[in-house]
């Protein structure tokens, strides 16, 4: 029954100044008329302004419901047909190490020596902190025993898919994948970063599908790929960076119209999958604006400025650095260039990926790299405006396996310069020792956030960190890059240094009733203080690529000429030509 009452039944009250309007005998005429002017002016403007807001929130939500379905509860979407295509031909080819089109699951093993164990058993830990703490919530914390939301995606499920089905946890992949089919809802009214859900969420469903060709992944990407079509719309082409999934609108945030170079430029494996997918050329073509507007914008010496304007499709400020905001646009290039067919061909119309990533690999060297005093160790520092800065982020980790990897592919080039070769490999080699140095140094065995690096030749330290920098995220980029090194190298010193991280982490960070913490300070064992988060990327990234570090040559659960990994670690297929 409406809670409203009639006006005979109710008593009102509205005080303007010292005027008290109550029901009463007298007529609303009379009363009126005794009125000031004055009052009746600001009788007049309330209601007024009533009004409009009444009408302009009535207009609003009209406009708004067209695009949300009207029950509010997930509803699968139809494919587009009008933007449909046939699967392209070069995804029929089977191979029998692994299907490039998901026909059929990939198998899976788990753990084949006791270090690999040691990780599982990491896993499952974290695992039970989050399922009986914040199950279907974005993250744990573990200390609180609570969860924290984000993007209201059940964000460490998604996450987490392919690191269950790699370590062959079969029990908890299948609690997950239920959990997506009757629980993941992209009615989330809020504003998202398009880059995190991209690389996260897409990413986590596109790998859960390949490798286990369950179609309920499949459904769930294609759905969202839809539903972020809306941030490719802009006048340049340079997508938006907040994408709300529900209402299928996107915008820059409210501060500035700019979004970061990483952000625009670290969607493109994951959307041309899409295509490559589904046959639907709508996500690739958005791709390929992106991939155009940044290669003919102007970059000296390869090196790109870490803002872009979404307006304008234009560079803004000249701060370069590779690591937050910047350093995944590097990594991209070279892993668009290998899912497009990895061909060193000036004819090829894919060519300018590895050429621009080639140039910024030379202007790296020429420009961000130095080396340390007292021990040489070799470091990637940034460009703030004209001056030099030697910091550098633990983010930045991510390039010596990047360089390996391109070192990988560019050595079967014919006639590729033995020179340029060399110095791929030693600046791969030379950054891994100093990623891993950030951790030995410190007394934890753990890296900060940041290091300073020392110049000068009276320096008795090679680096340092500032108190606020002393935090430890559980983040993945250097055990990342010695995975990358084990494997092309087949040097084993690799896995012993990640061996010697997963201690750290096992001492420092292990939360007893379960999960992982990330701590403030690597420099006090006896005290790290504990920051009560666990990223969902220890689950994604950082948990697996220790599995992966610690196989046995063997037993290699994949091979990287027919797999990438994305920037979240997320296995995506590479389509054979």
């Amino acid at each position: 029954m409406s809670s409203i009452n009639t006006i005979s039944n109710q008593y009102y009250s509205l005080n303007l100044g010292t005027i008290e309007i109550k029901q009463s005998r007298q007529s609303i005429y009379r009363y009126w008329n005794r009125l000031h002017r004055f009052q009746k002016t600001l009788v007049l403007i309330v209601v007024f302004l009533s009004v409009l807001y009444v009408l302009s929130h009535i207009e609003f939500h009209h406009k708004q419901l067209k695009n949300i379905p009207s029950n509010h509860e997930h509803q699968p979407l139809a494919r587009d047909k009008a933007n449909l295509r046939p699967i392209p031909d070069r995804f029929a080819a089977m191979n029998f190490k692994r299907p490039p089109y998901s026909i059929f699951k990939v198998p899976m093993k788990g753990p084949s020596n006791e270090r690999q164990k040691k990780v599982v058993d990491a896993f499952l830990h974290a695992w039970k902190g989050y399922k009986e703490n914040a199950w279907g919530e974005d993250e744990l914390k573990p200390i609180s025993r609570r969860s924290s939301s984000w993007f209201n995606l059940g964000l460490t499920i998604v996450d987490s898919l392919d690191t269950m089905y790699l370590m062959n946890l079969q029990d908890q992949f299948k609690d997950a994948r239920d959990w997506i089919e009757k629980s993941l809802n992209f009615d989330v009214d809020r504003y998202n970063n398009l880059f995190e859900l991209t690389i996260r969420i897409l990413g986590g469903l596109l790998s859960a599908y390949h490798l286990s060709a369950d179609q309920i992944f499949l459904d769930k990407a294609y759905e969202f790929g839809n539903r972020s079509l809306p941030a490719f719309d802009t006048k340049s082409a340079i997508p938006y960076s907040d994408l709300n999934l529900m209402r299928r609108k996107a915008k820059s945030p409210s501060w500035t119209s700019d979004s970061s170079l990483s952000e625009v430029s670290t969607l493109s494996i994951e959307f041309n999958d899409l295509t490559y997918l589904t046959g639907d050329k709508r996500f690739e073509q958005a791709i390929n604006k992106i991939n155009q507007i940044l290669h003919k914008l102007n970059k000296p010496n390869g090196l790109a400025p870490i803002f872009i304007d979404t307006n304008e499709g234009q560079f803004r400020g000249r701060t370069i650095t590779l690591g937050a905001r910047g350093d995944s646009y590097y990594e991209y290039l070279l892993k668009q260039w290998i899912q497009k067919g990895a061909k060193y061909d000036k004819n090829d119309e894919n060519f300018y990926l590895i050429q621009n990533w080639l140039e910024s690999v030379r202007g790296i060297k020429s420009k961000l790299v130095q080396k340390t005093k007292p021990n040489g160790y070799m470091f990637v520092g940034e460009m703030l405006s004209d001056t030099y800065s030697p910091k550098m982020d633990h983010l930045v980790c991510f390039l010596p396996g990047n360089l390996a990897l391109g070192y990988s592919y560019l050595k079967k080039v014919p006639d590729f310069p033995e020179d340029d070769l060399k110095d791929l490999m030693n600046m791969a080699q030379e950054l891994t020792e100093t990623c891993y140095q950030m951790y030995a140094q410190f007394a934890t065995g753990l890296s900060p956030e940041i290091v300073y690096f020392n110049t000068h030749e009276d320096s008795t330290k090679d680096f340092y960190v500032k108190d606020n920098d002393r935090h430890n995220l559980l983040r993945p980029e250097t055990v990342e890059s010695l995975y990358y090194m084990k494997k092309i190298t087949k040097d084993k010193k690799y896995e012993e240094y990640g061996w010697k991280i997963f201690e750290s982490f096992e001492k420092y960070t292990k939360i007893e009733h379960g999960g992982y913490s990330s701590i403030n300070d690597v420099t006090n064992p006896e005290r790290v203080n504990f920051r009560d988060k666990m990223e969902s990327f220890f689950l994604a990234e950082t948990l697996k690529y220790l599995y992966l570090l610690f196989e046995e040559e063997n037993s290699e659960s994949f091979d990287l000429k027919r797999w990438l990994i994305n920037t979240e670690a997320h296995l995506i297929p590479i389509p054979i030509n």
